[in-house]
Parts: structure tokens; C-alpha cells; sequence
């Protein structure tokens, strides 16, 4: 079980704005908050060993890539027990951004993301229902991402 950390105002301030930016300097967040760059690496530093912070990424833009296609797929599993292969193998799949193990209807639930129709299609046929293990799928494919965001601190 992940331990909760306690963060202070100026905690919250840096999140939310490495949250935004997080290639915003140092400096430039310690002039924003009236404290040293000093204590701005030291908080981020204390904070990246709570595991507050994990990582920084660039967040690629999909459309511009050519991908198109957002879909969620629906996974039953023949058996409880398929669940580590299933996900083992979906993890291949470079198209599966995200995987859930979820309850109710569906055993896990997959976001991909295809550069067409036709590029779903071969991805469904060719590399995710090959999986012996899913007994079968339901694709929900999106047509708009209104909120898209991270937790706030």
C-alpha cells in the first residue's frame, strides 16, 4: 500500500507548476514564490524521494503523429489465472498506452491508440484477439477528450 505524504503550500505551488511545465527552472519557481532555488531543488529532491514525484516526460501530441483513433477495449479473460500472460502480452503491443484490472463486466481495459479505422482493425485482428488467453473484446472508440488532466496536489 502507497504511504500518503504531507506537502506543505510551497509543495502544492511546485507540483502545480512542474505539473504544467516541468521544465520550468528552478530559479524561475523560486523568484514565483519568494524562496532560493536552493529550496526549490531541495523540496523537489525530498518530494521525488517520497515518491510523490515518479518522473518528467515530454507529452507527445498524438494527432500530430498520426495517430487518430482513441479506443478503449473491454477484455474477458477465459480464466482469472490468464490475467499475468494476457497483460504480459498486451504490454508488447506498442499501440495499448494503458491497461486496467478492473471489476464488473470486463476483466482488464485497454486505451490504445491506432492511426485509422483500418489500423484498429489489424491491431484487433492480428495482435490483441490472437491472445489465447482473451475469450473475448468490446471496442469503445472515443471522439473527443474534453478534460484531460493530472491529479492536484
Amino acid at each position: 500500500m502507497t504511504k500518503n505524504h504531507h506537502i506543505d503550500n510551497l509543495d502544492r505551488k511546485i507540483l502545480l507548476t512542474l505539473r504544467d511545465n516541468a521544465r520550468t527552472p528552478y530559479a524561475e519557481m523560486a523568484k514565483l514564490f519568494s524562496v532560493s532555488p536552493a529550496t526549490v531543488h531541495v523540496r523537489i529532491e525530498k518530494m521525488k524521494q517520497a515518491g510523490i514525484i515518479e518522473k518528467t516526460y515530454v507529452q507527445l501530441n498524438a494527432k500530430c503523429l498520426g495517430y487518430d483513433v482513441c479506443c478503449f477495449i473491454g477484455i474477458n479473460l477465459k480464466t482469472a489465472a490468464d490475467y499475468q500472460p494476457t497483460i504480459a502480452k498486451l504490454d508488447k503491443i506498442e499501440q495499448v498506452l494503458e491497461a486496467y484490472y478492473t471489476t464488473g463486466h470486463y476483466n482488464i481495459f485497454v486505451k490504445i491508440m491506432a492511426k485509422s479505422i483500418d489500423h484498429l482493425h489489424q491491431i484487433l485482428i492480428h495482435k490483441i484477439q490472437a491472445i489465447d488467453e482473451i475469450q473475448s473484446t468490446e471496442t469503445l472508440i472515443s471522439l473527443d477528450n474534453p478534460i484531460k488532466r493530472e491529479v492536484s496536489p
